[in-house]
């Protein structure tokens, strides 16, 4: 893991930096949705904000990587450093849509080309290594959310936490530059891409950071409202999710060395569907930080497997361009996912709506079925 860490350097400050933004935004959901003063159904759809953002990723994220070239990911690091200061500053909700669509776009920039610098450094070296680079993530986000809980419980205010976010962000850029292999994409390049695994494998990490993300914005809530917990509890929902995704996608950078992604996928998905099961009924915090863990144990390694199993079966001289277009199609479901949620949670209430994403992952064993076929 060491080795794969020192390979993978560069990207890895850029996980990192994703991970402060987003591990810091989720245990202070409880605090912006209050300031804002909007019910549940509002505030899922007020994330959708981001989902805007990552739209206009689409279209820019290969424009921004083919002009920037090994520029890309420390300038959209930095880029996400300014958007993080938005949510914080935020004083009703029409601004809080803006700041969160302002940080999807450079939150979605950063998120395609890491990825993609991670595909062409497994290509490279013959080595995976996009379990570790996203077990990297896991651990900024845990890490800023336990320390968000601490500044909350200290009597720190959104501007004064998210500033502090920011410049942590910012302090990652240097470390993420790294010479760049440049491959035309041409328009005949663009016709032949394999668009049957695309949204094959596309569908595998949706499924994934759909219900990664879902538990990322939620858990706090549901522990603060739904089991009565304080602000340290609440945040401790989302890190405890953070550390045993870590702990999976570690574990997964060995494991897959010795099975099938796709037999991976199918036992990852059946534990995350337990632990969010465990999660929906849990009649206390402690109960909840258990359920928790089993999904974030479970999850951890869909979304990376089906990068990874994406990368497998492209052919090579479009691995990249494949590998870019499955993640564009998983970060659609990190931001469209907790907006689904906040509907769910008007509707039925959060243990409902939490129940609601074991079915979701059941949805993977079909799909696994599918690329078994495909070899």
């Amino acid at each position: 893991m060491l080795s794969a860490i020192r390979l993978s350097r560069a990207p890895v400050f850029a996980f990192v930096a994703v991970g402060l933004m987003w591990g810091c935004f989720a245990a202070m959901a409880p605090v912006l949705k209050a300031r804002v003063g909007v019910d549940d159904a509002t505030f899922g759809l007020l994330l959708l904000g981001t989902a805007v953002g990552l739209s206009f990723t689409i279209w820019a994220a290969p424009r921004w990587d083919r002009g920037m070239g090994r520029w890309a990911m420390p300038a959209g690091t930095l880029a996400l450093a300014v958007a993080a200061l938005g949510p914080g500053a935020a004083p009703a909700w029409a601004w809080l849509f803006v700041a969160l669509t302002v940080a999807g776009a450079a939150s979605g920039l950063t998120d395609v080309v890491m990825n993609a610098r991670v595909a062409e450094l497994e290509a490279r070296h013959g080595r995976s290594l996009m379990n570790v680079n996203h077990a990297m993530f896991s651990v900024a986000y845990a890490a800023s959310a336990l320390l968000t809980g601490a500044l909350r419980e200290a009597g720190w205010g959104p501007e004064a936490i998210f500033a502090a976010t920011a410049a942590l962000i910012a302090a990652t850029a240097p470390f993420q530059m790294m010479e760049v292999a440049r491959v035309p994409e041409d328009e005949a390049s663009a016709r032949r891409l394999p668009l049957g695994l695309v949204a094959l494998c596309g569908a595998i990490v949706l499924i994934g950071f759909m219900a990664e993300a879902t538990v990322e914005s939620w858990s706090a809530l549901h522990i603060e409202r739904t089991l009565l917990g304080g602000a340290a509890e609440g945040a401790l929902g989302p890190a405890t999710l953070g550390l045993t995704m870590a702990v999976g996608r570690f574990s997964g950078q060995a494991v897959a060395a010795r099975l099938s992604e796709v037999a991976v996928i199918r036992a990852a998905g059946a534990l995350a569907a337990v632990g969010v099961l465990v999660a929906a009924a849990a009649p206390s915090p402690a109960v909840a930080y258990l359920g928790f863990g089993l999904l974030g144990l479970g999850i951890s390694v869909i979304g990376p497997m089906g990068l990874a199993l994406a990368g497998r079966l492209s052919p090579e001289a479009l691995r990249t361009a494949v590998i870019a277009r499955v993640a564009v199609i998983g970060f659609l479901g990190f931001f469209v996912a907790p907006a689904l949620m906040g509907l769910g949670a008007q509707t039925v209430g959060l243990r409902w709506a939490f129940a609601a994403v074991a079915v979701l992952l059941a949805g993977l064993w079909p799909l696994t079925a599918a690329a078994r076929r495909r070899g």
